[in-house]
């Protein structure tokens, strides 16, 4: 029986592209989203992919949609944390509930869908967590204190918990992509985009593919000794040692 996999945010941008490699690859996929049912049901009609809703900074029913998961599909044995938002603004004009939200959502949410499952991975002696953070968690953004915080806080999640579960057999990693051609990227206004782009050394935008294939990695049998590893996927826009 192939693994399950659920894939947070995983029906649209990134996180449905991560969905689609880990189906192609063999894994039984579960992709969560939070409240586009349309399509969500679209996109679980193009893939055949099962499609479930719940709030990930919501713990209760984090742990309720999971337990329905494993209930349905088999006990989840790889999590790709992808779900994200923003609320952009100079932080002297930010709301704490601008603050809040995105905290709540990108970096609560580790807690939230990892708690869950994180005991059957280590009863079974095998396990992997993939963390989407960004490269704007690695250097900061200007207008994103909120979103550069949270992202920041997942890559020192992602260290902690490499360490507490490697002699279990689980894996935790990190991958922290840059500006990738999804339709938020494309909603730029493209005198902005093309300055982004300009700062690229690669000079183009990333693809959705590229992140998913580096996750259909990290989830395989053959990724064992890699953990606690924080991954750049961002045309060299910048270049850190994690």
């Amino acid at each position: 029986m192939s693994k399950v996999t659920v894939v947070t945010g995983g029906t649209r941008g990134i996180g449905a592209a991560i969905s689609k490699g880990l189906k192609e690859a063999g894994y039984t996929v579960a992709a969560t989203f939070a409240g586009n049912v349309e399509k969500a049901e679209a996109f679980k009609a193009e893939t055949g992919i099962h499609v479930y809703q719940w709030d990930v900074s919501d713990a209760e029913a984090c742990a309720a949609g999971l337990a329905k998961v494993e209930a349905e599909l088999g006990p989840v044995e790889i999590l790709v944390n992808n779900a994200g938002i923003t609320k952009d603004g100079m932080f002297h004009k930010m709301s704490f509930d601008q603050w809040r939200a995105v905290l709540s959502t990108n970096l609560d949410s580790m807690f939230t869908m990892t708690k869950p499952v994180i005991d059957g991975m280590r009863n079974r002696g095998f396990g992997r967590i993939i963390n989407i953070s960004s490269i704007n968690g690695q250097k900061g953004q200007m207008g994103q204190t909120n979103y550069s915080a949270a992202k920041a806080g997942v890559i020192g999640f992602t260290k902690a918990l490499a360490q507490e579960n490697a002699f279990k057999g689980i894996t935790v990693n990190c991958i922290c992509p840059g500006y990738i051609d999804t339709d938020m990227v494309a909603a730029v206004p493209e005198d902005v985009l093309k300055g982004i782009i300009k700062g690229i050394p690669v000079g183009r935008l990333g693809k959705a593919e590229e992140i998913a294939a580096l996750v259909v990695f990290l989830a395989g049998e053959q990724a064992g000794f890699f953990t606690g590893a924080v991954h750049t996927i961002n045309g060299g826009q910048y270049i850190a040692n994690g």
